[in-house]
């Protein structure tokens, strides 16, 4: 997976966390069987730049923990693009933007009693499975998300 990771951080992350991401999402999207080219970036930002983000684009004035914007979510005004198979194999597919926020990761493990690590890889793979299309708003959606995303965090080995 071609992942870029930013980090907007005003202490900065360890190169070990961001180790952890890169190989949890490499996981993750083995796990779904993504194209080796499918790319996405990951931005970690502290709670007053996620609260920004989240006013700005869900119309909620306080800080989340991540937020994932899917590239290839259509509306139904979008026009698709028709190209024969061979160019679409050799076209990377972008996937899309998730923004964690470092604060409310080391909140949420403190509060949850586990590790930064096992929080941080969580939301990164809860807004990678958002950017692969699964949803958790409707009980059925939530039934086939939240399976998925405990098995492919306890397979990385992020037990809780």
């Amino acid at each position: 997976m071609d992942l870029e990771i930013y980090d907007k951080t005003k202490d900065k992350v360890s190169e070990k966390e961001i180790k952890l991401i890169r190989n949890v999402l490499d996981f993750a999207g083995n796990y779904l069987k993504l194209p080796k080219n499918t790319e996405m970036s990951v931005t970690l930002v502290n709670n007053d730049e996620i609260q920004r983000i989240n006013k700005k684009y869900r119309g909620v004035d306080r800080a989340t923990d991540v937020i994932s914007f899917a590239i290839e979510d259509q509306s139904d005004d979008d026009f698709p693009i028709v190209m024969d198979e061979e160019l679409k194999e050799e076209i990377p597919k972008n996937i899309g933007d998730i923004f964690v926020s470092v604060d409310k990761v080391a909140e949420q493990a403190d509060y949850l009693g586990h590790s930064f690590e096992r929080e941080l890889g969580f939301l990164v793979v809860h807004g990678f499975l958002h950017l692969n299309g699964y949803d958790h708003m409707k009980k059925a959606d939530a039934d086939v998300m939240f399976p998925l995303q405990k098995k492919i965090l306890n397979d990385y080995g992020l037990k809780r």
